[in-house]
C-alpha cells in the first residue's frame, strides 16, 4: 500500500484509484437514464413527475450514509498515512454498525410521516399515489442504501477501488433488468421503480461486506472493535456531517426547484426530472474522480508529504476542470435531441433544452467546487468542509432562487443554480487560499 499511495506516479495512482470509483458512477448513472427513459416511455407525465418528486428522499438516504462513509474513508485514510492501523481498524467497524443503527431508526421516522415529508417535496394531488409508491418502497429500503455507503468508501482506503466497482456495477445492473419487468410486465408502477432500485442496493451491500472481510488486511467488520473513543467519533463527524450536508442540501436544492416549478404545472417538472438525468452524465464522472482521489490525498496529507500533496490537488483540478469543458460543450451541442429521446413532446424538448444548456454552462466551475469540498474533507479542515456542504444548493442556491424567481419568473427559476455555482466557486477559491495555500507556505 505504502508503494501505490507514497511513491507511485500520480497520474497512475490516481487513475487506478479514481477510475473504479468513475466506473461505478457512470453505471448509476446508466441506470439513471434507463430509469427516466422506462418510466417516461409511460407518457404520463404525473408519473415521471411523481418519481422526481421522490428522488430527494433518495439523496436524503446517501447523505446519511455519507456521515459515516465519507467521514470514515478521510478519517482512516489519514491514519493509515501515519500508520495508525488498529485504530483503522476500529474506525470502520464503529462506522459499519453506526449506519445500520441509523438507518433502521430513519426507516420507522420516514414511514411514520409520510404525509407530511411528501408535502414538503411538493407533491400535489395528481402526483400522489405516484410518489407516494416509490417512497414507501425506498423507505423500506433504505438501510441497503444508506449502509452500502461505509464498505463502499472505506474499502478504497487500502486502494480496492477495483472490488467497490464490481459491488456498484453488479447492483446497478441488477436494478437495471429489473426495472422494465415492474414497470411493465407486472405493472408495478411508480412503487417497481423503487423496488428495483432497493434489490440493486441490496447486492451491492452485500458484495461489499464480503469483499470487505475476504480482502481487507487493515479494515475490519468485527463486532468485537465497533467500540470508538468520543474523539474518533468527532473526527468522524466533523467531516462526516459537512459531507451528509452536501447531499443533504441536494435535496433541498431539487425541493426547492419543484416547489418553484410547480407553479408552471406537471411538464416543468416533468422536463426538470429529464434534465437532471442528464445532466448526471458530467456530475457523476465528476463526482467519481473527486471522491476516487480522496483516499490518496487524505494519505499524503496525513504522511506530511507537502510536495506529493500539492501535485496530486494540482492534478486533480486538471482532470476535473478539462473534462468539465469538454463534456459540458458536447452535451450542449445535442441537448435537444437528448432531451426528446426521454420525451417527444415539443412542450417537454423546447423547455428541457433551454434548462440543460443553463445547467451546463457552469459545468467547469463545479469541477472546482468538488475538488475544494472533497479536498477540506480529505484533510480534515471541518469548517471548509462545512461551508461547501451548505452553498452550491442550500443558502446560496436558496437566496438566488427567491431573489431570480421574483425579478424573472419562469427564467429567474432555472437560471438560479448557475449563477449559485459561480458564487460557490469563488466562495471555495478563498476557502482554499486560506486554509490550504496559507496553511502550507507556513
Amino acid at each position: 500500500m505504502d508503494e501505490m499511495f507514497a511513491r507511485a506516479p500520480i497520474p497512475k495512482v490516481y487513475m487506478q484509484l479514481a477510475l473504479p470509483v468513475v466506473l461505478g458512477m457512470v453505471a448509476s448513472m446508466v441506470y439513471n437514464l434507463a430509469d427516466t427513459f422506462f418510466v417516461a416511455q409511460t407518457g404520463n407525465a404525473d408519473l415521471v413527475a411523481g418519481i422526481a418528486l421522490g428522488t430527494p428522499l433518495f439523496s436524503f438516504m446517501l447523505a446519511v450514509g455519507d456521515i459515516f462513509g465519507l467521514g470514515g474513508s478521510a478519517a482512516i485514510s489519514r491514519l493509515l498515512g501515519q500508520k495508525a492501523h488498529q485504530a483503522s481498524a476500529h474506525l470502520s467497524s464503529f462506522c459499519f454498525y453506526a449506519a445500520i443503527a441509523f438507518s433502521l431508526v430513519l426507516t420507522v421516522l420516514m414511514l411514520v410521516f409520510e404525509r407530511p415529508i411528501l408535502g414538503m417535496l411538493g407533491v400535489t394531488a395528481a402526483t400522489y399515489q405516484y410518489a407516494a409508491g416509490f417512497y414507501r418502497m425506498m423507505a423500506l429500503g433504505s438501510t441497503f442504501i444508506i449502509v452500502s455507503l461505509v464498505p463502499g468508501n472505506i474499502i478504497r482506503t487500502e486502494g480496492l477501488a477495483t472490488k467497490s466497482m464490481i459491488a456498484t456495477l453488479t447492483g446497478t445492473l441488477l436494478a437495471i433488468v429489473l426495472d422494465p419487468i415492474f414497470l411493465f410486465v407486472l405493472d408495478w408502477g411508480a412503487a417497481g421503480v423503487g423496488l428495483a432500485n432497493v434489490l440493486g442496493y441490496a447486492v451491492n451491500t452485500t458484495m461489499l461486506v464480503y469483499f470487505m472481510v475476504k480482502d481487507c488486511q487493515i479494515l475490519s467488520l468485527s463486532p468485537k472493535l465497533w467500540r470508538v473513543s468520543w474523539a474518533d467519533v468527532r473526527t468522524i463527524l466533523n467531516i462526516g456531517i459537512p459531507a451528509s450536508l452536501t447531499n443533504f442540501m441536494q435535496s433541498f436544492g431539487v425541493m426547492l426547484l419543484n416547489n418553484y416549478l410547480a407553479l408552471y404545472g406537471a411538464v416543468a417538472i416533468a422536463a426538470m426530472g429529464i434534465v437532471l438525468k442528464i445532466y448526471m452524465v458530467v456530475m457523476l464522472i465528476m463526482v467519481g474522480f473527486a471522491f476516487g482521489a480522496q483516499p490518496l490525498i487524505g494519505y499524503n496529507y496525513g504522511a506530511a508529504n507537502k510536495a506529493r500533496f500539492r501535485a496530486i490537488v494540482r492534478f486533480d483540478f486538471m482532470v476535473e476542470v478539462v473534462y468539465a469543458l469538454i463534456c459540458a460543450v458536447i452535451l450542449m451541442i445535442f441537448a435537444p435531441q437528448l432531451v426528446a429521446l426521454f420525451m417527444a413532446k415539443p412542450a417537454i424538448v423546447t423547455m428541457g433544452t433551454k434548462m440543460l444548456r443553463l445547467l451546463l454552462a457552469t459545468a467547469p466551475f463545479i469541477g472546482a467546487i468538488l475538488v475544494f469540498t472533497t479536498l477540506f474533507q480529505s484533510i480534515g479542515k471541518a469548517s471548509g468542509a462545512l461551508i461547501m456542504a451548505v452553498t452550491r444548493q442550500g443558502i446560496v442556491f436558496a437566496i438566488v432562487i427567491v431573489l431570480l424567481a421574483r425579478l424573472f419568473g419562469f427564467q429567474g427559476v432555472i437560471m438560479a443554480q448557475p449563477v449559485a455555482d459561480v458564487v460557490t466557486f469563488l466562495i471555495g477559491y478563498w476557502l482554499y487560499r486560506q486554509l490550504v495555500v496559507k496553511s502550507e507556505a507556513k
